[in-house]
């Protein structure tokens, strides 16, 4: 997210587009013993990850996320089972459901995202271009209009 100043002098933040966010395919080696997938760092992600966590044991009817980042990229692949991502870019939303190892959602910074619908034994692993900064978080969803220049005036 590039910084930009308005027509007021404000400084804030360039919106950035849905259209930047994607599913990404990734290697999948079968034989009769099973699968295997893989993430190499620098050719199957669009950005170097520094910090890889996972969510589970997620309770039925729960939800995750519900926040935005101001620069962290993150890659979601459900693991086991599935659960959907909606992601909203202050214009319009769009919701993915994740429901194989082999793929998984690319969300660049500037993206409010939201997770629900988790199945049972959902397992969520992401993978983050940053270590965990709590001031890289947006968590309120008209202070993260406001600053991306969208909010109400």
């Amino acid at each position: 997210m590039t910084r930009s100043i308005d027509e007021q002098g404000r400084e804030g933040m360039t919106p950035r587009s849905l259209e930047e966010c994607r599913l990404i395919d990734l290697p999948k080696i079968t034989n009769n013993s099973g699968n295997l997938t893989f993430i190499e760092t620098g050719r199957h992600l669009p950005f170097e990850y520094q910090r890889v966590f996972y969510i589970y044991d997620i309770p039925g009817g729960a939800w995750r996320g519900a926040h935005a980042h101001k620069k962290c990229h993150l890659f979601l692949i459900a693991i086991a089972g599935s659960f959907d991502v909606t992601l909203n870019d202050g214009r319009s939303a769009a919701t993915f459901n994740l429901n194989r190892s082999h793929y998984g959602l690319y969300i660049c910074p500037g993206i409010w995202e939201y997770l629900d619908n988790f199945s049972s034994g959902a397992v969520c692993l992401a993978f983050a271009s940053e270590p965990y900064d709590e001031s890289d978080y947006w968590r309120d969803y008209d202070q993260f209009l406001s600053d991306i220049g969208l909010g109400k005036e």
